[in-house]
């Protein structure tokens, strides 16, 4: 088993009680920026052993007396259907998502605001949409001059003219699926609607990477760069920390370049200024206070940039990303010294390939998953289902000690169903996939009493490292997401087909 290398009950309450001094410090009214994922942050959970993805909810609900939420989503990633990698769902699909799992924790949602709106046909069906299901929605234009011209900014032509979002309690959560959603902007029009209706509130950032008291190389910090290398985020010292408190913290680039024009807003519209004299000043960040083992964590966030290497690399392969992501996150490798074999699994899938003259043809399409005792299950592509399959069903029966000579399904439900997608479906490829296979299985669980027990050992594959030896279909990567497995492969295409399902 993996040992903890953070104290998550630690972090949680540390960071309540600086959420809620930072609160206490404006009369009336904050507005708390969170960066990074709102459910399910898995970068965290993985750089930081011990680290639960869905702490950021449990502290809002902790704090929901007192908190309300924004949500904040941009037009043009609506326009472009942009994608949430993780989910494999649209922007505005999870933005759906958010609010459903918000409501699930009893958590308010003051509205939805789409921002840098230009009238987009998909955004204005966006709206209608949240409407039409009793969701608050606003639109937010782009603002003139922003985010440099402060004077244009703070007009009413610039945030004079924005919807104003009417919020009752003293938090105010300001989030949203992506990066580049325009929760900053949001935050600081409504400070300055706010400071119209003679209320004087304040702004603070919620943020986890990168973790500002370690230092500016720590694989933390490191990993999140590789994390971001498609949005180029770089990780650099706070000058205006070090310049003020003569103490050296670390902030991303982004930050640090906005926080000049950022000051004067907030000195302009709210008492901010009483607190905030750098980038770092603005952030409410405990996470560096709840790691307990820093071994533990500098050799899983290596295994993390290795992680997202693989990512970028058969993004790249898919056409989604540019070359420049993965050759970013090669540096970052070299720099530590790291090579694609230092990822266990890799060196082990691809053996299953190598014997080709002994497995037959399909043997070049292999995986292997890490258990959690160290072991390694592999799998190969068969005529009766691809190796995502294959490799899912060998790992459940080395951990329910199922020996592997035993059949865990029936092979009348695969052929009725190989059946079903060759002759009413008018599928080509007629292999069980990953989610067909769990779903043979819960049928074959029904009779057979060793289903059933290789069944209930799925979710003992959560956390564990996979990597495959070609690219997974969207309905694989997505069954593998669900089980919570942590998988990467080489950017090979499973056929000469142009179309990956």
């Amino acid at each position: 088993m993996e040992r903890p290398g953070f104290d998550n009950s630690r972090y949680l309450e540390e960071q309540t009680q600086k959420i809620l001094k930072r609160v206490d410090h404006f009369d009336k009214k904050l507005y708390l920026e969170f960066g990074g994922k709102l459910f399910f942050d898995y970068h965290a959970a993985r750089v930081l052993p011990g680290y639960d993805p869905n702490v950021k909810v449990h502290l809002l609900h902790k704090l929901k007396d007192q908190a309300e939420i924004i949500l904040c989503i941009h037009a043009g990633d609506i326009e472009r259907r942009k994608i949430r990698a993780d989910f494999g769902i649209t922007y505005e699909m999870d933005a759906l998502k958010l609010i459903d799992d918000l409501r699930s924790w009893d958590l308010d949602i003051a509205g939805v605001v789409i921002t840098r709106y230009k009238d987009q046909p998909a955004a204005r069906l966006f709206k209608n949409t949240l409407e039409l299901r009793n969701v608050k929605a606003y639109v937010h234009r782009p603002t003139p001059g922003y985010p440099t011209d402060v004077n244009s900014i703070l007009s009413p032509e610039g945030f004079g003219s924005n919807a104003y979002v009417e919020t009752q309690k003293p938090l105010v959560i300001v989030t949203g699926p992506g990066p580049g959603s325009g929760k900053l902007a949001t935050c600081l029009s409504q400070i300055y609607n706010d400071s119209l209706r003679g209320i004087k509130s304040g702004y603070a950032k919620f943020e986890t990477f990168p973790i500002w008291n370690l230092p500016l190389k720590h694989p933390v910090n490191v990993a999140y760069e590789a994390a971001t290398a498609d949005l180029k985020d770089l990780n650099i010292i706070d000058p205006f920390h070090l310049e003020v408190y003569g103490e050296t913290a670390v902030n991303y680039n982004r930050d640090v370049e906005i926080f000049p024009v950022l000051k004067r807003i907030l000195e302009r519209v709210s008492s901010s200024e009483s607190i905030y004299q750098s980038p770092t000043d603005m952030g409410v960040n405990r996470a560096g206070f709840g790691i307990i083992d820093d071994e533990i964590v500098q050799e899983a966030s290596k295994q993390e940039i290795i992680r997202r290497y693989f990512q970028y690399r058969t993004d790249y392969a898919k056409g989604l990303e540019e070359k420049d992501c993965y050759t970013r996150v090669e540096m970052l490798m070299e720099d530590f010294k790291l090579k694609q074999e230092d990822r266990e699994t890799v060196s082990t899938a691809r053996k299953v390939m190598e014997d080709k003259s002994k497995n037959g043809k399909d043997s070049k399409y292999g995986a292997a998953i890490q258990l959690k005792n160290r072991e390694m299950a592999t799998g190969k592509r068969s005529v009766l289902m691809n190796s995502a399959s294959s490799v899912i069903l060998n790992a459940i029966k080395m951990v329910s000690g199922i020996p592997d000579s035993i059949h865990l399904l029936s092979p009348n439900i695969i052929e009725s169903i190989q059946g079903l997608k060759k002759d009413i479906l008018n599928e080509k490829n007629t292999r069980l996939n990953l989610e067909e296979t769990l779903i043979a299985l819960g049928i074959s669980a029904t009779t057979n009493p060793t289903a059933r027990l290789a069944l209930t050992s799925l979710k003992e594959l959560y956390g564990c490292e996979m990597h495959s030896t070609h690219i997974l279909t969207s309905a694989d990567d997505a069954a593998l997401h669900k089980l919570g497995i942590n998988v990467t492969s080489d950017p090979t295409f499973p056929s000469d087909d142009l179309y990956l399902g």
